[in-house]
């Protein structure tokens, strides 16, 4: 008897969806709310409330229709047989040209040129209106319609260059790779991962930024001291023109061993109203490193990374899951994308641990910053970046939970005061 493979992943995306407009819908009525949370209140004013509180239900709105629409497409794909359609003609394009079909990594190829167009053409709509409308309308978009299409076509153009030959590497890997072959997936998956975190800052990144050494002066001084006297190797420190294209402030730091740099976007700067509260970001970034979480994360990405490639290993001849789909033959690029929708209940579950986990950390960070001696500037730092950028004040604990990586912003103040509260007791 075969599995209904396509029949359970069809009624495990609605039922997901479900649930998951249910939580949006208790997230809106949390957005809608018309005064702060106690925790804010004489924090942040009323006129920055009214603008984070219009800035959320307008997004809430859009992801609503954005997440449907998205979800009726993903189901028509899968239901109407277009999946296995599609391989089709995008073998007959490949004839067409008087290249072999037959030549599995050609096929895939052209499949997958054929799926990027399409989503793009699918997700350009949406990413317009995002940017042009509910981002210029509350004053976060900067960037003109030419910049937008240019950063898209560097980013169609790097998927181009970077694209067929991993693709290339992966099929072949599964072709060859025999009782092995989640073993040589997982290694392949784990280079390409140091390969591409060491060439992303340094080549891929300044594509869409500009990086300049933050200048001499008070702020360099204290950030370098503050790194120091943690041990942190810090080689270059920079700003990125994050101005540029959006508001939205941010900072985060890479590099392998001894060769640590640490970004600054000219957002974050102009948002704090010091340099305290800047060193107290960066102090909360380091505690990160400090506490080895960038190791943790590491460690348990790769464990689930190899878990996976395991339980595909198991399925990837089972020709039940692929006639299920409407499949006759067995395409590696196929199998992947299938067996990511039979493990979607896992994935949902996993993401919502990792989120607990990334949330434990963060009060973590918080914590090791205060420690520091920068719990006043990291709080004043906090607000700030929250108005500044019209993150939502009042949030649905349920929506939260599963949604959220990071706590809302008066569960962080709450964690900073109730340690002294202790102290004080």
């Amino acid at each position: 008897m075969d599995l209904p493979y396509l029949e359970a992943s069809l009624g495990f995306m609605i039922l997901m969806h479900i649930f998951e407009t249910y939580l949006d819908c208790r997230q809106h009525a949390a957005l809608k709310l018309p005064s702060l949370p106690k925790q804010l209140e004489g924090v942040v004013s009323q006129e920055k409330f009214e603008k984070s509180r219009a800035y959320s239900l307008d997004k809430s709105h859009f992801n609503f229709v954005h997440g449907t629409v998205t979800i009726l497409v993903d189901i028509a794909v899968l239901y109407f047989g277009i999946l296995p359609w599609f391989w089709e003609k995008s073998g007959d394009l490949v004839s067409f040209v008087g290249l072999n079909a037959e030549n599995e990594i050609i096929h895939s190829l052209s499949f997958l040129a054929g799926v990027m167009i399409w989503s793009q053409i699918m997700d350009l709509p949406f990413s317009l209106y995002s940017t042009f409308v509910i981002e210029a309308r509350h004053g976060f978009n900067k960037q003109t319609m030419w910049l937008f299409f240019w950063d898209m076509i560097k980013a169609i153009f790097l998927s181009c260059l970077l694209g067929p030959p991993i693709v290339a590497a992966i099929i072949t890997i599964v072709q060859k790779g025999g009782p092995y072959l989640a073993i040589y997936l997982w290694g392949f998956m784990f280079m390409l991962s140091l390969v591409m975190l060491t060439l992303y800052p340094i080549i891929i990144a300044p594509l869409f930024h500009k990086f300049t050494p933050l200048p001499e002066g008070e702020l360099r001084e204290k950030i370098e001291k503050l790194a120091a006297s943690l041990k942190f190797p810090l080689k270059k420190l920079f700003v990125i023109d994050g101005s540029t294209r959006s508001s939205h402030s941010n900072a985060y730091m890479y590099g392998f061993f001894n060769n640590k740099r640490i970004v600054l976007y000219d957002t974050l700067i102009q948002q704090c109203k010091n340099e305290e509260e800047i060193v107290a970001v960066i102090g909360h970034e380091l505690g990160h490193w400090k506490l080895n979480h960038v190791v943790y994360n590491l460690i348990i990405l790769q464990t689930l990374t190899f878990l996976q490639f395991g339980g595909y290993a198991l399925v990837r001849n089972s020709k039940d899951l692929f006639q299920s789909f409407g499949f006759g033959s067995q395409p590696v690029i196929i199998g992947l994308y299938i067996f990511q929708h039979t493990i979607m209940p896992l994935h949902k579950l996993l993401s919502f641990l990792l989120n607990l986990v990334s949330r434990a950390f963060e009060f973590q960070a918080d914590a090791f910053a205060k420690k520091l001696g920068y719990r006043e500037a990291l709080q004043a730092g906090l607000v700030n970046l929250q108005v500044e950028n019209l993150s939502a004040m009042n949030t649905d604990p349920w929506y939260s939970a599963y949604h959220y990586s990071h706590p809302p912003l008066v569960e962080r103040l709450a964690a900073l005061e109730e340690s002294d509260s202790k102290k004080e007791d």
